[in-house]
């Protein structure tokens, strides 16, 4: 059913949790309206603070989660959650467990809460994770906390989709390797060691402090993630959390590094979206005819494979 788009983005901006809720569900579903949708809001975005939360299952994401929106919203910021569940192996939807420990935010209407499910997408990450940011982005949001599923070493997509990436560890859930060997290393700006009344935490502190050190080539300029000790279940720890966060947007906007890294978002967003679209070509029958017989010459030796690319992209291209 055809929805009034200009309609839905007036009452998102308003603060109409509804109106938001139809939007990104346009999203999720491929709408044939999208591109209508994105064309509305794109004079809107561009304002949220966008914080990604990563960490194996277990270390405290969701907790952690929760008590940032409760330092953000303390600062008067309006805040969108986006946390991104398994699918369920039935219904192919969101487990909304993250929404069981965020509770205490649910009535708050300066807070606006949106389950995803990854529908098998690799990375941490719904492929319609991007254009549900904007979405929030566009509904006033200030700040935008997307929180991954926790898929332990093929979770290091969030780092393409936030401003700042918080990788969170808790004692005894593997040690420095193990981490390095995660990627987490590579995509951190903020490190948080959460549940640090456990024994072990200043152990994790030492050996992330030792993987990042090494190899590292940082000039006096450059930023250098901070290591902060949390409790999340008690709030412990989460007013340093939020310092160092706006340290690093601080450096990002006096580097240049923020707008450096929404254009790469944006550029990967615009590759994504061609690709589909030459896919969805190369999937019509007469996409599938033509790569058909350009399969054929390839195996009869009359073309190459690079030379029968080509050849398929120009004509799809042409379509």
């Amino acid at each position: 059913m055809a929805v009034d788009v200009s309609e839905l983005v007036e009452q998102a901006r308003e603060g109409r949790p509804r109106a938001v809720a139809r939007l990104i569900s346009l999203v999720e579903g491929a709408s044939p309206q999208l591109r209508e949708v994105m064309a509305a809001l794109a004079p809107r975005c561009g304002n949220a603070y966008v914080v990604g939360l990563t960490g194996s299952p277990g270390v405290g994401k969701s907790t952690s989660t929760s008590a940032l929106v409760t330092a953000f919203r303390r600062a008067g910021k309006r805040v969108g959650i986006l946390a991104v569940d398994p699918s369920s192996p039935f219904s192919g939807g969101a487990l909304l467990g993250d929404r069981v420990r965020m509770g205490e935010h649910a009535s708050d209407p300066g807070v606006y809460i949106r389950s995803m499910a990854t529908r098998g997408h690799l990375g941490g990450l719904a492929w319609a994770a991007p254009q549900a940011i904007r979405v929030l982005d566009a509904a006033g949001c200030d700040v935008v906390l997307v929180e991954t599923v926790g898929v332990g070493q093929s979770e290091v997509e969030i780092a393409a989709q936030a401003d700042t990436s918080v990788v969170l560890l808790a004692p005894g859930m593997g040690d420095g390797i193990q981490a390095a060997k995660a990627g987490i290393l590579e995509i951190g700006d903020v490190y948080v060691v959460n549940k640090a009344d456990r024994d072990g935490a200043d152990a994790t502190v030492r050996e992330l402090n030792h993987m990042l050190g090494l190899g590292e080539a940082r000039s006096p300029g450059d930023w250098r993630p901070p290591i902060v000790k949390t409790v999340a279940a008690r709030s412990e720890g989460v007013e340093e959390v939020m310092q160092a966060l706006e340290k690093h947007r601080a450096w990002m906007e006096e580097h240049g590094v923020l707008a450096e890294r929404r254009a790469r978002r944006a550029a990967r967003e615009i590759e994504t979206i061609a690709v589909t679209a030459l896919r969805e070509r190369m999937g019509e029958l007469r996409g599938r005819k033509r790569l058909g017989a350009l399969a054929e010459k390839v195996v009869g030796g009359s073309l190459d494979p690079y030379a029968a690319a080509d050849e398929l992209i120009a004509g799809v291209t042409e379509q």
